[in-house]
C-alpha cells in the first residue's frame, strides 16, 4: 500500500523504505563521493563541473581525501551512516573499500553504509570485496535503458547477505524501456528507487535540447518526472512485490540536505553566530581591503601562495581591535580558511565606523555551515 509520510507529496513510498534511506530522510548520512571517474555520459547527470569526470573526493561539500577530516565532517553532521557515490565507485574499489573500512572501524558496525552504482564496472570479485569490507547497502543505476545487455549483472546482488535494490531517474521519454526494466527486477531486487528528473548547469543545455522543461520557476525538477514517478508506483503496486521509493528535488535539497546542514551548524556555531531555521550562518565579519568579497572572492583565496602572512597579518589586527576595546578577545576570531576575522553581528553594527577607520571592511555575512561556507548574503556597512 502505497504510504503517504509528512513529507508529501515530496516523498512517496510503496512498502517498507529501504534502509539506506531512513539515514538520509533524517539527514543523518555522509555524502562521500569516492571520485568523478565515470565511463557514461548520461545526459541527466546533475553533477558539477568541478568533480565530473575528475578523480576528486568530497566528504559532504569538503573537498578531502584524508580519513582524519572524513571522519571529521561525519563527526560534525552527527552522520549515523553514509552514503558512497560517484562518478562510478567501481573504478576505484580499492579506494571504496578503504573508506568504508575506516568509517566501520571509527563507528562500529551500526554505521549503516549504502552505495550506488552503474553496471557497467560491476564484477562478482568486486561486490565480494565490497561486501567483505562492510557494505550494509548496494543500489545500482542502470545508467542507459537500451543497453540490456547488463542487467544480468542485477541478478549478482542477491548472491551477498545485504539490502540491494535499484535506482533510476522517472524520465516520461522512456516510458517503455521504465516498465521494461521494471518487468525485468520485480522478482530480482527488494527496492526501486525513483528519483525526480533535476535539471542542472550541467545537464541544462541538452534539457533544452529534448524539450525538458522545469516544472516551475523555482524548482529544478522536470516538468511531468513527478507525474510518471507516480505512475511507476501504481504500476508496481498491481503487478510487482518490490518496495518503491520516489525523492522529489524539493524533498532532497530542502529536507534531506536541510536538516543535515543544520545539524552541522549546531556544530560549528561560534557563540556569537546566529543560526537560522535553514541552518544557514549569520555572522559579523572584518574583511582585509585586498581580499573584499567579490566575483573571485574564492578563486583569489586560493591563489593565495603565503596564506601563513596574511593570518599573521589578521592576528594582529584582532590584538589592536582588542587593545583598543573595540571587540572583546573572546568574540573575535580569526579564520585561518577564508583569511577574515569573525565576530557577532552586533558587535559589527556597532564598531563599523571604528573599525573602517583602521582601513578595514566592516560587514554582516549570511553563509552555509559547510566547509567552504559559501555566501548567500554579504552585507557591507
Amino acid at each position: 500500500m502505497k504510504k503517504i509520510t509528512k513529507y508529501a507529496p515530496y516523498q512517496l513510498t510503496l512498502g517498507e523504505l529501504a534502509e539506506g534511506c531512513k539515514g538520509c530522510i533524517k539527514g543523518k548520512k555522509l555524502v562521500l563521493f569516492v571520485t568523478g571517474l565515470c565511463h557514461y555520459q548520461c545526459f541527466y547527470c546533475p553533477i558539477a563541473k568541478n568533480r565530473r569526470y575528475k578523480d576528486v573526493i568530497y566528504a559532504n561539500e569538503w573537498q578531502t581525501g584524508r580519513e582524519a577530516e572524513i571522519l571529521k565532517e561525519a563527526k560534525l553532521t552527527t552522520a549515523t551512516g553514509a552514503g558512497i557515490t560517484g562518478g562510478d565507485p567501481f573504478l576505484r574499489i580499492y579506494r571504496t573499500m578503504d573508506f568504508i573500512n575506516l568509517l566501520k572501524k571509527e563507528f562500529g558496525k551500526k554505521f549503516h553504509i549504502h552505495l550506488y552504482a552503474p553496471l557497467e564496472n560491476i564484477t562478482k570479485e568486486k561486490l565480494e570485496q565490497l561486501f567483505d569490507a562492510g557494505l550494509d547497502e548496494i543500489r545500482v543505476h542502470p545508467t542507459n535503458l537500451n543497453k540490456e545487455d547488463l542487467w544480468y549483472k542485477i541478478d549478482w546482488l542477491k548472491e551477498f547477505d545485504w539490502d540491494y535494490g535499484v535506482e533510476i531517474p522517472a524520465i516520461p521519454a522512456e516510458r517503455e524501456q521504465t516498465f521494461k526494466l521494471i518487468d525485468y527486477v520485480k522478482d530480482k531486487a527488494q527496492f526501486l528507487n525513483l528519483n525526480e528528473l533535476e535539471i542542472s548547469e550541467e545537464n541544462s543545455k541538452i534539457f533544452a535540447k529534448r524539450n525538458f522543461m522545469p516544472k516551475d520557476r523555482i524548482s529544478y525538477g522536470i516538468e511531468g518526472s513527478e507525474e510518471f514517478a507516480k505512475e511507476i508506483m501504481d504500476y508496481c503496486q498491481k503487478n510487482t512485490n518490490l518496495n518503491v521509493h520516489y525523492c522529489s528535488c524539493k524533498f532532497k535539497d530542502k529536507i534531506q540536505m536541510g536538516l543535515r546542514l543544520r545539524f552541522r551548524a549546531k556544530n560549528i556555531a561560534r557563540k556569537f553566530d546566529i543560526v537560522d531555521e535553514e541552518g544557514m550562518l549569520t555572522r559579523g565579519v572584518i574583511f582585509l581591503k585586498e581580499l573584499k568579497p567579490g566575483f573571485s572572492y574564492h578563486e583569489n583565496i586560493g591563489k593565495i601562495k603565503n596564506k601563513n602572512k596574511v593570518i599573521m597579518k589578521l592576528k594582529n589586527i584582532r590584538k589592536e581591535l582588542i587593545s583598543k576595546h573595540i571587540i572583546k578577545a573572546d568574540l573575535l576570531e580569526v579564520d585561518a580558511e577564508k583569511l577574515r576575522l569573525l565576530t557577532s553581528s552586533t558587535i559589527i553594527r556597532k564598531n563599523a565606523d571604528k573599525i573602517k577607520e583602521l582601513g578595514l571592511i566592516p560587514a554582516i555575512v549570511r553563509e552555509y555551515p559547510t566547509r567552504d561556507a559559501m555566501e548567500l548574503e554579504v552585507k557591507f556597512l
